[in-house]
């Protein structure tokens, strides 16, 4: 098998951590979500979660872990003290950056007072809230288990709790919604002066509810002015969409999702985690996946990796592409052989092409605003 050449310098290494466990499967979630029946077995998960990690060592030992990501289910369901015990383990047996940033997604609607202290205490510095809308009827619908006042609540008490770096995950395409209504979503997240905002479309996905009996969603027509006129108001509010469905403010982006577009590295430990890693010798790029099911991750002992898939030469490209033009800015150049191993050379013909359609800028892998719009007719000549 033909391998891409190790550069001699390996990506960042991030973490995603998974807790799968939630108090009510939303009708849109196609995530590893698990709604619960009793108490989260937390003692049970911290050392299946451990032992684990000891099975991946040999592939990250020496390498600082540069960003960690606790996604879910609903992460904010487990205690501060499960997760001051977790880090506790880690920073055992893996190297943290002095500046690591540690991201938590938290649903308003299992925050009772003081759990953001204590997520605080455990060395959690970011959190994600996944807030969605700010109009009750559409939280409704959207199967949440929180209302507008326990978003409101839950975003003061982030503030209050000393996170000055966070996340407000919000929707826009939902049920019957007009352009006005998603605008007054927009309108009463800003007033919080987010740092960051995750702005997405309602999909219908595979395996939901949501799938099975579709919603009435607004026409395209309206999505599109949705999405035009959202963004213009972001920008009028001084933020920047560095990638198709994320916004912050000059310096507030994401560094763990920036770590995901750029074609790093990350560790991936939990039921369902997906991982991506280097090898550092032969350059091989493997992407590996976790026992789904909770009860199934808990009784497994040693490795809980479910299956493992090595990228072959011919689908870097793609693979590197599909990431790197998410990014409002792009990448350099230059990233692509950092990440890859390939030289540029390889897709040059392909770019040329691209560039004379006006589809990516010059001297740099970046779509232009054209382009963004077709971003699935700019990848299709890097299939293999």
């Amino acid at each position: 098998m033909n391998r891409p050449a190790a550069s001699g310098q390996l990506p960042p290494l991030s973490l995603y951590l998974h807790m799968p466990w939630c108090v009510r499967k939303c009708p849109y979630c196609d995530f590893n979500s698990h709604a619960l029946s009793g108490a989260i077995p937390e003692d049970d998960y911290l050392a299946a979660l451990l032992e684990d990690l000891q099975a991946d060592l040999p592939g990250v030992q020496g390498r600082p872990v540069e960003t960690v990501f606790i996604g879910g289910g609903t992460p904010s369901l487990m205690s501060g003290d499960f997760y001051a015990r977790l880090f506790d383990g880690l920073a055992r047996q893996l190297d943290f950056a002095s500046d690591a940033e540690i991201t938590l997604e938290a649903n308003p609607g299992t925050l009772e007072q003081g759990r953001f202290d204590a997520f605080r205490r455990a060395g959690i510095n970011r959190l994600s809230l996944g807030i969605q809308s700010f109009d009750p009827a559409q939280l409704k619908a959207l199967g949440r288990i929180h209302d507008d006042q326990a978003a409101r609540a839950a975003i003061q008490a982030a503030r209050d709790a000393g996170f000055d770096n966070f996340n407000l995950d919000l929707m826009h395409g939902l049920p019957e919604q007009t352009v006005e209504q998603a605008l007054a979503d927009l309108d009463a997240a800003l007033s919080f002066e987010p740092p960051h905002l995750s702005w997405y479309q309602l999909t219908l996905e595979p395996n939901t509810e949501f799938y099975s009996r579709p919603p009435d969603l607004p026409e395209d027509d309206t999505l599109w002015q949705i999405y035009s006129s959202g963004s213009d108001h972001l920008r009028r509010a001084g933020y920047d969409s560095y990638e198709i469905s994320a916004w912050s403010r000059p310096g507030r982006e994401a560094r763990h999702n920036l770590n995901y577009w750029r074609f790093g590295d990350y560790l991936a430990l939990g039921a369902g985690a997906h991982g991506k890693l280097t090898d550092g010798d032969s350059g091989e790029i493997r992407r590996y996946w976790k026992t789904r099911q909770p009860d199934a991750y808990l009784k497994r002992l040693g490795s809980r990796t479910a299956g493992q898939q090595s990228l072959e030469r011919d689908d870097l490209p793609l693979e590197f592409m599909m990431n790197a033009l998410r990014l409002g800015h792009g990448v350099d150049e230059s990233l692509f052989t950092e990440r890859t191993g390939l030289p540029l050379t390889e897709i040059a013909a392909i770019l040329t092409d691209l560039r004379s359609k006006g589809l990516l800028v010059p001297d740099r892998l970046q779509a232009t605003p054209l382009g963004q719009r077709y971003l699935n007719s700019i990848l299709e000549p890097f299939l293999p």
